[in-house]
């Protein structure tokens, strides 16, 4: 129960930040829901993949090079969902950032 409830504050995060960035589209909650969702899943499957194979440059940007994992995979979900469309990578690195700050905030006030 604690995961949906989660799934829909993100969803909620993510709808609200493309009101931030003009370069995200995200066309209905649903379709957020569905982001939410599919990002959830790759950052379980793929991003470990892609943390191992980048173990080097992570280490010489001191940790930097994962907000490019985090870009690349949000570049990933929007070429596999219609409705949800990325301008470009600048704007996946930043949507990156703004979901992944306001997420930490929120687990801080719900809890984990």
């Amino acid at each position: 129960m604690k995961y949906i409830f989660k799934l829909l504050i993100s969803a909620a995060i993510i709808l609200g930040a493309t009101f931030l960035l003009p370069g995200i589209l995200i066309k209905s909650f649903g379709v957020a829901l569905l982001v939410m969702f599919v990002l959830s899943i790759l950052n379980v499957i793929l991003r470990p993949v892609l943390i191992l194979l980048t173990i080097p440059v992570t280490i010489l940007t001191l940790g930097l090079f994962l907000l490019v994992i985090n870009a690349v995979i949000i570049l990933l979900t929007a070429w596999m969902i219609d409705g949800f469309e990325v301008l470009n990578f600048w704007w996946a690195l930043l949507f990156s950032l703004i979901v992944s700050l306001v997420n930490y905030i929120a687990d801080l006030i719900i809890g984990d």
